[in-house]
């Protein structure tokens, strides 16, 4: 995943632990607005998040925001 769409990820992560608790769950959508202006970055991101790494529809915020900061 581009640097660019991981530190995006990362701020919404922690915005909706902010906003929510720790057990707030999100999923790869929550990284995009509600249109599709640029579906390579979309496909990007769920290409790792389906593909890659196998996840569920919905996840846990801080489960996501771990993995991105670690470099998966």
């Amino acid at each position: 995943m581009r640097l660019q769409l991981r530190r995006k990820a990362i701020a919404i992560c922690e915005a909706k632990i902010t906003q929510k608790g720790e057990a707030v769950g999100l999923s790869f959508y929550a990284f995009f607005a509600n249109k599709n202006d640029d579906p390579e970055l979309l496909m990007e991101a769920a290409e790792w998040w389906i593909k890659t790494h196998k996840l569920d529809h919905f996840e846990k915020a801080v489960k996501i925001r771990d993995m991105l900061a670690a470099g998966a």
